[in-house]
């Protein structure tokens, strides 16, 4: 047996298990795609941590806490206000509650600019809610 969260998992509760993060996956990136915050939101803890691609630190930038991340959010589809995650593809680990979302990113910016880029996105779950979201993209030069 193989426990996860706080249940434990025979064979057939780690398919579920998989199925249920896969899942939530596919829904997020409908959520995303729909530009839906209320929707994405609903997804995640309130003590939530969005790390994105981009910022002064290894890390990019970090947003804690479930308004700091809707007001990210928010900003991100301010500044590409047609971005669509394409050519998804979710994996999942069920032993580490974790869940890999990978896609193509692409989208105009306020200026015009066209945006096209391959990335991922690592989802942390805890009690089925989304606890950290740490996005990664490409360079394109």
């Amino acid at each position: 047996m193989t426990y996860f969260g706080d249940r434990t998992l025979t064979s057939n509760g780690w398919a579920e298990a998989q199925m249920d993060i896969r899942s939530t996956l596919r829904e997020l990136s409908e959520a995303f795609n729909a530009h839906d915050l209320d929707r994405i939101m609903a997804f995640f803890s309130d003590d939530c941590v969005l790390e994105m691609p981009r910022g002064n630190k290894p890390w990019g930038s970090r947003f804690e806490g479930k308004q700091t991340v809707r007001e990210a959010l928010a900003a991100r589809f301010e500044g590409l206000p047609d971005v669509h995650y394409g050519n998804d593809e979710h994996f999942v680990d069920s032993p580490a509650d974790t869940g890999i979302s990978k896609w193509t990113l692409t989208g105009t910016t306020r200026d015009g600019t066209t945006v096209e880029v391959r990335g991922c996105d690592f989802y942390t779950f805890r009690n089925g809610k989304v606890i950290r979201k740490d996005s990664y993209w490409k360079i394109v030069e």
